[in-house]
């Protein structure tokens, strides 16, 4: 096996047993992780909102998943969908301030368990190291 092929091996485990634990926390705060995901997309978005297809692209979901994901999410108050004036067909969803507040806690300990995780395996030094190596691998349709 080439050292390409074990770093990469290497990678996708170490990524897939993070996410496991993780995982573990949810449902948090009444958020699964998926609506946690959502939620966490818009939250970094100008205005809190984002076009339902650039939400698609940025999060870790299938569009029918993510749709689905909305509209639970537009019944529970936390994100509002409205039509994109630039795009018929389109919609903008934003999140809610009720959605934002049921986010941020959720979020707080969500970033202590990675702070846990990562911050407990990695010095400062590795944990700068991964985050440039990680940038320089990402795809630019994946940017966010």
């Amino acid at each position: 096996m080439s050292g390409a092929v074990e770093a990469w091996e290497s990678l996708f485990r170490a990524q897939v047993g993070i996410m496991r634990r993780l995982g573990e926390d949810f449902p948090m705060g009444g958020l699964t992780m998926n609506e946690y995901d959502v939620m966490f997309t818009l939250s970094r978005q100008p205005n809190r909102a984002a076009k339902l297809r650039d939400l698609n692209r940025l999060v870790l979901l299938s569009q029918p998943s993510v749709s689905r994901l909305i509209d639970k999410l537009t019944g529970e108050g936390f994100v509002t969908k409205d039509p994109d004036p630039d795009d018929r067909r389109g919609m903008i969803i934003a999140l809610t301030e009720e959605g934002f507040a049921a986010y941020r806690p959720v979020a707080r300990a969500h970033m202590r368990t990675i702070e846990f995780i990562v911050g407990g395996a990695l010095s400062a030094e590795e944990i700068e190291a991964l985050f440039a190596l990680t940038e320089k691998l990402r795809c630019p349709e994946s940017d966010d």
